[in-house]
């Protein structure tokens, strides 16, 4: 069994309110491009992310639009019901439940979009906005229809075993909650349809979300996001990893064009909407979510745009579109993006062990864990205690090059196993995770590591862990007793 769901995507095209709206009006204050729009003053009040503390370049045309504050968003009376379509560039779109004024609006977005992304529409998309029980009715009867509460607990055992989450985590409740509450809008690449959330109209939140969700829906007319891109299920089972650093790079596109849009075509009106919504934000599931969730929602949005920034700045959008024909294939690449593409982690496979671990075992999940992963175990444990400084975890994980992990459950003692087999760029790199590895498992395990030839060994009463460095490779095995950690060893290496 291969189940990849510890990152549920539930569409391409979702965009997360603190993800989407927080993280533009971050870069905006981190690149110096935030707006003088209230009184003149410059709001400085945002978290600044320490992966976000960097040099930002933002695509603006040659000559910046100017906000016309006679012209509010919500009206747009001349100009937007007087406005046609410009040919070979966008038509109307259809709608199904839009007044005249938003959906004019939304045609002039679409053209605004074209032009600065410079992908021309292939034919309309359907759109309409959903009110929040309609949302609600989308997450459980459609994003979430494949993923059963069978699966959830499952996913809850294996983020249990990696220190993530509590066992008992009711992980499918919380999806509801989470994207009930955090979805600003999304584009299906099943149906071509576009959803905007509907809140106090359509106002400067609803219209930076279009601007976003647009850009999805060309980037699937130009690349196909399920079949051309093949970021569907069946791959999100077979490659996790890889399907991930694709999504940072939809994501990463869609968010730098949304902050471009925001500085060239937003009015003055938009921008006052989108800081009020910005200061009476109140996100309770999120905010109450592990910390690691919190972190990995935001992944493809905040290191996904940084990653199509670089890219930016190497030949333009050309260089953001050649990216699709040539697909990053790891979180390591989102991450550095300089090692964006030659840098290939390298296969690591595992035997299955079920026959070896004896009755009631049986395999849960398997996969790459990847450099993201490693540090958010390292960093984002769900035991405070656990938690390395990031700058330490970032420094240990970032010598990955490839890995695989596997898990088993048995359902008679309940019971989990893991082993975690990680391949280092050298040795150096693999002592430097190995000393990191180390001062976590003492706190997490609660016990002081010994030592047994090549082996640490940390028993507690709840498990016994085994880790081992071999040259530029490091394992882990976590499992409930010292038999059964020493039985999985033995197949490990056994020649």
């Amino acid at each position: 069994m291969e189940s990849t769901n510890r990152r549920l995507i539930i569409a391409i095209g979702v965009v997360i309110l603190v993800g989407c709206l927080c993280l533009c009006l971050i870069s905006l204050v981190v690149g110096g491009y935030f707006w003088k729009f209230i009184s003149g003053d410059i709001v400085t009040n945002l978290p600044i992310p320490t992966s976000m503390q960097q040099e930002t370049a933002i695509p603006t045309q040659s000559t910046p639009k100017t906000p016309n504050p006679t012209s509010p968003p919500t009206e747009f009376s001349s100009q937007s019901r007087n406005m046609t379509a410009t040919p070979g560039i966008t038509a109307p779109s259809p709608g199904s439940n839009l007044p005249a004024d938003i959906s004019n609006q939304m045609d002039k977005i679409q053209e605004q979009v074209i032009e600065l992304r410079g992908l021309a529409s292939t034919g309309p998309v359907t759109r309409s906005l959903l009110t929040q029980e309609g949302l609600r009715e989308h997450v459980v009867n459609d994003f979430l229809k494949d993923y059963t509460q069978a699966e959830s607990q499952e996913d809850a055992l294996v983020l249990a075993a990696l220190g993530l989450l509590a066992p008992d985590f009711d992980l499918y409740g919380f999806y509801v909650e989470l994207y009930s509450e955090q979805i600003a809008g999304f584009y299906d690449d099943e149906t071509n349809e576009m959803y905007v959330i509907q809140g106090e109209g359509f106002q400067g939140p609803e219209r930076l979300t279009y601007s976003h969700e647009y850009t999805h829906a060309l980037q699937d007319q130009h690349y196909g996001t399920q079949d051309g891109l093949g970021c569907n299920d069946d791959a999100w089972e077979q490659d996790s990893e890889g399907c991930a650093a694709l999504q940072a790079l939809i994501e990463g596109d869609a968010t730098l064009l949304e902050i471009t849009w925001l500085i060239n075509d937003a009015t003055l009106q938009d921008r006052q909407e989108i800081e009020q919504f910005y200061v009476n934000l109140d996100s309770p599931v999120f905010d109450s979510a592990p910390a690691f969730m919190r972190e990995d929602f935001l992944f493809p949005y905040s290191y996904g745009q940084l990653f199509v920034e670089h890219l930016y700045k190497q030949g333009g959008w050309d260089s953001v579109d050649q990216a699709y024909h040539n697909q990053p294939v790891s979180t390591e690449q989102i991450l550095h993006p300089d090692r964006y593409p030659a840098d290939r982690p390298v296969p690591v496979d595992l035997p299955d062990m079920t026959r070896a671990l004896g009755d009631g075992w049986r395999e849960i999940d398997r996969g790459p864990m990847g450099e993201w992963y490693t540090y958010l175990i390292l960093a984002e444990g769900l035991d405070p205690a656990t938690q390395l400084k990031k700058l330490e975890a970032q420094t240990a994980s970032e010598g990955w090059d490839g890995d695989a992990y596997v898990v088993y459950y048995n359902d008679q003692i309940k019971a989990t196993a893991l082993v975690l087999l990680t391949n280092w760029d050298s040795a150096r790199e693999a002592d430097e995770f190995s000393q990191a590895f180390e001062k976590y498992a003492s706190a997490r395990f609660e016990t002081p590591g010994s030592t047994q030839s090549d082996l640490k060994i940390w028993d507690s009463p709840d498990s016994s862990n085994l880790f081992r460095k071999n040259g530029e490779q490091t394992t882990w095995i976590l499992a409930p007793d010292s038999s059964t950690a020493q039985a999985i060893y033995d197949i490990l290496v056994t020649p």
